[in-house]
């Protein structure tokens, strides 16, 4: 098998859950999802069916992850943090097979209680604030907060805020990593 699990949680049959990946209390993994080698799941998750999680993904409590979102390597989803996968719902109409995409990039990270709006993706090493709520594509590198959520700046991979200068050059302060701001783009030195 390769994986631990809480005897709560409960695994549907047709998923896939990658070596060394725990999932916690109370957590359902639906059919025909895919889950990373090395992720963390939470206690009381729901990952819908057709999701993709890539490796070493951190879950935290109380998260809902719909059908429709997928997630690169090294993503942080933050407590209760919550995916909504169709965008105009009714009750008393069925929209399965409606669902809009959402795809988080590499390394991104969204903090508690954060709204993500189906079909705005958030760009790599992206972070978005506590309780924010995306209603708009979040590009590479972007420290988004708010409702809804607004650019308020740029993040290095380490997880710093990034002073650009007058050339559009900054370097995090922790990592000494270089990054670029060109056409309200950031890129790392080197990439």
């Amino acid at each position: 098998m390769g994986y631990t699990f809480h005897y709560t949680a409960l695994i549907d049959n047709d998923s896939e859950i990658g070596e060394g990946t725990k999932i916690w209390h109370f957590s359902h993994i639906m059919p025909h999802c895919k889950i990373g080698k090395n992720c963390n799941i939470g206690q009381n998750v729901v990952v819908s069916p057709e999701v993709i999680l890539g490796n070493n993904v951190k879950v935290q409590n109380n998260v809902s992850i719909y059908t429709g979102v997928t997630c690169d390597d090294d993503v942080f989803l933050g407590p209760s943090c919550v995916f909504t996968n169709v965008v105009n719902p009714r009750s008393a109409v069925n929209r399965r097979g409606q669902y809009s995409k959402t795809h988080v990039g590499q390394g991104a990270s969204i903090g508690a209680n954060a709204t993500i709006v189906c079909g705005h993706d958030i760009g790599k090493f992206a972070f978005i604030g506590a309780g924010a709520v995306v209603t708009k594509h979040i590009p590479d590198y972007a420290l988004a907060v708010g409702n809804p959520a607004k650019q308020m700046g740029w993040m290095s991979e380490y997880g710093h805020r990034l002073k650009f200068d007058d050339k559009g050059e900054a370097t995090c302060i922790k990592s000494g990593d270089a990054y670029i701001l060109k056409d309200k783009n950031v890129h790392k030195v080197g990439e």
